[in-house]
C-alpha cells in the first residue's frame, strides 16, 4: 500500500504526473517551439511560389500556420537538441504535403476523391489490360507503426529521426 501524508494523497503523485508529461510528449511551461512560417519558407522553399519577388505559400497561410503551431507543440525544443528545426520542419512539411497531395480545385467530386486516394510504391505493373500493384514494405521497414507519417518522404524521415533519437511518442500531441 502506499504511504499516504496527512491530507490522504499519494505523495509520489506529483512525480507520476512529471513522467506522465514526458512520455506523452506534452510540453511543460516554455517548453513549446519557435518555428515561424519565415523559417519554414527558409527551410521548404519547394512549397512557396515566387511572383515578383515576392514568395507566397501553396496552401492557404491561416492553414500553414496551424501546421506549424502543431509543429511547435508536438515537436519538444529540448527532446530533440540540434536537430530540433530539422524535425519541426520535417512536421510541418509532412503536413503541407498532405495538403496538397489532397488538393483538387473542385471541379467534381470524382476529382476530389481521386486526390485523396492512398498509393503506394508500384510492385508490379502489366501492360494489356493495364494492371498496377504496390507495396510500401521496404520504404516503410521499422516505421510500419507510424502510420500517415509513412505518406510522406518528410514523414518518413521524421519517423525515422525519432525512433534514432528514441523518441518515438513525438508526434502524440
Amino acid at each position: 500500500m502506499w504511504p499516504f501524508d496527512t491530507w490522504g494523497e499519494n505523495p509520489m503523485l506529483p512525480l507520476f504526473a512529471a513522467a506522465r508529461r514526458t512520455a506523452a510528449n506534452i510540453p511543460g511551461p516554455g517548453e513549446q517551439g519557435t518555428y515561424t512560417a519565415e523559417d519554414f519558407a527558409e527551410d521548404y522553399p519547394e512549397f512557396y511560389t515566387l511572383t515578383d519577388g515576392t514568395y507566397t505559400p501553396m496552401i492557404p497561410a491561416a492553414m500553414l500556420e496551424r501546421f506549424i503551431e502543431s509543429a511547435n507543440a508536438a515537436v519538444i525544443p529540448a527532446r530533440w537538441g540540434n536537430d530540433w528545426r530539422l524535425a519541426v520542419g520535417l512536421y510541418t512539411a509532412h503536413l503541407v504535403a498532405l495538403r496538397l497531395q489532397t488538393y483538387s480545385d473542385g471541379s467534381t467530386p470524382g476529382a476530389a476523391a481521386a486526390n485523396s486516394a492512398n498509393v503506394g510504391t508500384v510492385k508490379t505493373a502489366t501492360l494489356g489490360d493495364t494492371s498496377i500493384g504496390y507495396d510500401n514494405t521496404a520504404t516503410n521497414a521499422g516505421t510500419e507503426k507510424w502510420g500517415a507519417w509513412n505518406l510522406t518522404k518528410y514523414g518518413s524521415q521524421l519517423a525515422t529521426m525519432a525512433r534514432m533519437l528514441g523518441i518515438a511518442g513525438t508526434y502524440v500531441i
